[in-house]
């Protein structure tokens, strides 16, 4: 029953979707120009129907190629067509290319496509890499291995994009792998990496339950020993983590003595250091009536990440109760700094 429900689980379109990230490869566009096939070629090879009036991507390089005798390869072409798909997939005549390709190399074209991204991502070519695997999904969005290697791809670029704090990249590209793994989990819920990676990306994120459940579906699927060890650990870490998110939601939900009752003894443990704790605490004991509690946590939250704007919020609040005006209007100039 399982797996019939999971049948019915859909990736999106591809060409249709949301595309996040393209604009990072918009540059190779310009290794390309336009071409046509000749009507005799087209006549020849029975695709006049198909391809008539659709422009071929060349390289610099291939005009010379493509208008000689011998003319360029089928797989030349289709590398040339793969970039293009991959690059943006929204291009007027992608799904053009998808018929030509399907009718010369049939469903083989999605794993050569694959196979081409994953020996790429070996060699360290990453754009090319993921523009590979997009290629793949444009032609069978629901591939699993097209799916996990584009959402693997995406960490790498994300990860290496860190390095250059680049955060408007990284966001992007974070946001489009988590996405795939989350899409790859749905999809084919019995491949086990997927949870492995989604664990990480939430353990990131500060949403300890969310990993917690990630992490134990994962053990479920995996026969990887030294995974499963691996995951096994980062459970047991994530006990206390766990119980400080439960604290954070209840005080989001309004439940501000529950919040302070988990949430207060940690303040004087190792996670004393981590702001969100200070400033979820501070929250909560403003809206109990601890004014001056709430100041002093929220103060702390602000030492430990300084351009937390929801604390500056909280703090110009409580002072302007306080009657401290001139305390307020500090905090609120420190927001519209950071936020302009």
């Amino acid at each position: 029953m399982k797996k019939e429900a999971a049948l019915e689980k859909k990736a999106p379109d591809f060409i249709t979707r949301k595309d996040r990230i393209g604009q990072y490869f918009e540059k190779y566009l310009s290794d390309f120009v336009f071409d046509e096939f000749s009507e005799a070629h087209l006549k020849r090879e029975g695709i006049f129907d198909i391809m008539n009036g659709v422009p071929i991507p060349l390289r610099h390089q291939d005009v010379v190629d493509f208008h000689g005798k011998e003319g360029l390869s089928l797989l030349h072409i289709a590398e040339n067509m793969a970039w293009i798909m991959g690059t943006n997939p929204q291009f007027q005549y992608v799904g053009d290319y998808v018929i030509y390709l399907k009718k010369y190399f049939n469903h083989k074209i999605v794993d050569a496509l694959v196979k081409e991204g994953r020996d790429d991502a070996e060699a360290g070519k990453m754009d090319s890499a993921v523009i590979h695997f997009r290629a793949a999904l444009v032609i069978e969005p629901d591939n699993l291995h097209a799916m996990y290697s584009y959402a693997r791809g995406c960490r790498e670029l994300y990860e290496e994009g860190s390095e250059r704090e680049d955060t408007e990249y990284v966001g992007r590209f974070k946001a489009e792998s988590i996405e795939y793994f989350e899409l790859t989990s749905i999809v084919h819920p019995e491949f086990a990496q997927s949870y492995y990676f989604l664990g990480y990306a939430y353990l990131n994120m500060g949403l300890y339950i969310k990993a917690t459940l990630t992490w134990k579906q994962f053990l479920e699927r995996s026969r990887n020993r030294e995974d499963r060890k691996e995951i096994k650990e980062r459970l047991e870490q994530l006990s206390q983590p766990v119980e400080i998110e439960k604290g954070c939601n209840h005080i989001l939900a309004g439940r501000f003595s529950d919040g302070i009752e988990v949430l207060k003894p940690f303040a004087e443990t190792q996670y004393e250091t981590w702001w969100p704790l200070h400033y979820y605490l501070g929250v909560g004991f403003s809206h109990m009536g601890q004014e001056q509690t709430a100041i002093h946590s929220l103060k702390r939250a602000l030492e430990l990440n300084p351009s937390h704007i929801e604390s500056m919020r909280e703090l110009a609040d409580l002072y302007e109760q306080e009657g401290e005006e001139g305390l307020a209007e500090k905090y609120r100039k420190k927001i519209q700094v950071i936020i302009n």
